[in-house]
């Protein structure tokens, strides 16, 4: 393999998500009790409810733009600065004779895009966790493709599960 091979799959890069930190000495003991407010675990406390984080499925019609590259990417960058999250890492590809597939990775977990500009349609996914704001990734993106046309639909990942996972022995 060439070396961009083994960027492309995330291979030598010295971000440390490859492997887990062991520098700092024996990994702690496994805290389960996720209400606790002063975890380091970016998950989302609401009230009683605990998730991992907010994922918004994206459906915009009628965009204009969709089968640019760059404006794609660059509608990345603009979410990621106003929804107060950090840019990893953006990859997009370019389908012929049309349509683009793209990914912000993010510390706070992605944004990603499949188009289908020939019908104006784009299948967006906003998934942050933390402090981030995906919510405002909706009007980022409707600016962006000249769209008055957004369905957005709100799924709390881990509502329930990370719960019943911080109870379980």
């Amino acid at each position: 393999m060439k070396d961009m091979d083994l960027f492309q799959l995330g291979i030598g890069l010295e971000t440390g998500a490859q492997e887990e930190d062991t520098a700092r000495g024996q990994a702690p003991a496994c805290d389960r009790d996720i209400f606790d407010t002063s975890r380091d675990d970016h998950f989302i406390r609401d009230g009683q409810t605990v998730y991992a984080g907010t994922h918004l499925i994206i459906e915009v019609v009628n965009g204009t733009g969709l089968d640019d590259e760059a404006r794609i990417a660059q509608a990345f960058r603009d979410c990621v600065e106003t929804c107060g999250a950090t840019l990893l890492h953006i990859h997009t590809h370019k389908f012929s004779p049309q349509g683009v597939s793209g990914v912000a990775v993010l510390a706070e977990s992605h944004i990603s895009v499949h188009t289908w500009p020939e019908i104006g349609y784009g299948a967006f996914d906003v998934f942050m966790c933390g402090d981030a704001r995906p919510w405002r990734a909706v009007g980022v993106l409707a600016a962006a493709f000249e769209i008055d046309d957004v369905r957005v639909r709100e799924i709390k990942r881990g509502e329930g599960v990370v719960a019943e996972a911080g109870i379980a022995a």
